[in-house]
């Protein structure tokens, strides 16, 4: 250590009477040698590309210079917004509405003539079972027939509403990933992962 700091060269910068003022302000101010109050200011320099030639602007402009940037930047996004996700967001909503309505549509229809189907089927059980006394074994087995092809039909819509409802909660994931600011990266990763898992299952 002794033997490096022997080797170290030093050498003498002449400067004014009023830079060696302001260089003994700075020194005092914090407690500094003027050798390491000069070397600070290049290494400050050299790190922040500061050209010291160029005149020093006010903090006030420096401030109103990054609020106009900000200002610009927030105008981009409303704008952006405005232009490309409110449309695309109420498309979705529309088409997720319309989806909506259809599917309770066929369900009531699908619903309506299961319950016509079965009401034509018991009346002219009932006509048979008027007409042969026999009859009562007909019915038995196309009650059954009619209870099974009843079970499969729920099964199929229960199947069809599960998809459904899928498919709208996909949609709703997709509305609120075209939602998200430039800034939610961690959101709009999470609504992917989410995505997908629902896609995979």
């Amino acid at each position: 250590m002794k033997d490096e700091a022997q080797k170290i060269i030093y050498t003498t910068v002449s400067i004014d009477k009023e830079t060696g003022r302001l260089v003994e302000k700075i020194c005092k101010r914090y407690s500094l040698k003027k050798s390491e109050v000069v070397k600070l200011a290049f290494l400050y320099l050299e790190k922040t590309h500061i050209n010291p030639a160029d005149a020093p602007e006010s903090v006030k402009s420096e401030l109103a210079k990054i609020n106009k940037r900000q200002d610009d930047i927030i105008r981009f996004i409303r704008h952006y917004e405005e232009e490309q996700l409110n449309p695309m967001i109420r498309a979705s909503h529309s088409i997720a509405v319309k989806f909506d309505t259809a599917v309770g549509i066929l369900t009531e229809k699908v619903n309506s003539e299961i319950n016509t189907s079965k009401e034509n089927l018991v009346n002219v059980l009932k006509k048979l079972d008027e007409h042969f006394g026999k009859i009562a074994v007909v019915i038995n087995n196309q009650s059954a027939s009619l209870d099974k092809l009843s079970v499969t039909i729920n099964k199929q819509t229960q199947t069809q509403q599960r998809d459904n409802q899928k498919l709208l909660k996909l949609i709703s994931l997709y509305s609120e990933l075209a939602t998200c600011g430039v800034m939610d990266g961690k959101r709009k990763e999470s609504l992917r992962t989410e995505i997908n898992d629902l896609i995979n299952e």
